[in-house]
Order: C-alpha cells, then sequence, then structure tokens
C-alpha cells in the first residue's frame, strides 16, 4: 500500500531543515549571550566609576579631618595660652606690675621717677648730604625768609 497524497520528506531534505533551526538558535543564543557580555561590561564600567568617585571622596574627606584635628588642636592650645594670660591678669601682682611698668602708675607714698634718654640733637652732620642740607638751611635759606620778612 502507498500512500500517495502523502508528502514525504526525503533525508537530505530533513536534514536540512534540522540544520536551519539549529541555525536559528544558535544566532538567538549567540544574540542573548552577546547582549548579556555587552550588559556586564557596562556594569563593570558604572560599578568600577562609582568606585573611584568613592574613592576620591575618601581621600578628600580624610584630609579634611586631618586639617580639622590640626584646626583642632592649635584652637585648644591658644585657649590654654588665653586661659594661663587671663588667670596671669586677675592676679593683683600681675595687674600692679602693669601699671607700674606700662602706665607708669605709682602706689601710696611712693615717688615716681621717670629718668629719660636724652635725645640725640643734630648739632653736626655726618654725610655729605647731610652736611650740604645743613649748610644750605641755615645759611642761604635762613637770608631769603630774612628778605621776605622784611619786605612785608
Amino acid at each position: 500500500m502507498q500512500l500517495e497524497n502523502v508528502k514525504t520528506l526525503s533525508k537530505d531534505n530533513l536534514k536540512q531543515k534540522v540544520r536551519k533551526n539549529q541555525k536559528k538558535k544558535n544566532t538567538k543564543i549567540r544574540f542573548y549571550h552577546s547582549f548579556l557580555t555587552i550588559v556586564l561590561i557596562l556594569c563593570v564600567f558604572q560599578i568600577s566609576y562609582s568606585a573611584l568617585l568613592n574613592i576620591s571622596k575618601i581621600v578628600v574627606y580624610r584630609t579634611k579631618i586631618v586639617k580639622s584635628r590640626q584646626l583642632l588642636t592649635e584652637a585648644k592650645t591658644r585657649n590654654a595660652t588665653l586661659k594661663k594670660e587671663v588667670e596671669n591678669f586677675n592676679s593683683m601682682e600681675k595687674v600692679e606690675s602693669i601699671a607700674r611698668n606700662n602706665l607708669k602708675m605709682a602706689a601710696k607714698n611712693e615717688v615716681l621717677v621717670i629718668i629719660s634718654e636724652p635725645q640725640d640733637t643734630p648739632s653736626e652732620p655726618k654725610t655729605f648730604k647731610d652736611k650740604v642740607v645743613y649748610y644750605f638751611t641755615n645759611n642761604i635759606a635762613s637770608k631769603f625768609n630774612m628778605n621776605e620778612n622784611s619786605k612785608i
């Protein structure tokens, strides 16, 4: 008995169809794998970029912490010295020494004697320039001043 109406596939034709189906599956799988690879590469780039940003922020913040700690220690030492100065100014001996030395004050029943150093009077000029100026002011300029005063 023969089947006349049934189309039978030949052996070669069946192999070709199977190969075509497998190629389609393989191309779909390749496309899927390449898409996943690209997505993974993008994720790795994003993670590395954010890691670099975080590392740079950490470095900046640590330097800020170090600077603030230095400022804190400087402020503490300055505060300690200012506290010592306040304690010194609160004592009567310190106030008395400031009054005596800087303000030239004396206590009761004391006489204040101020010895001043003599100021240098310009007696004779030492340099040539000073000698010329001295000669001009004393000899020539004084004559002009006398003449102007007598005319008026």
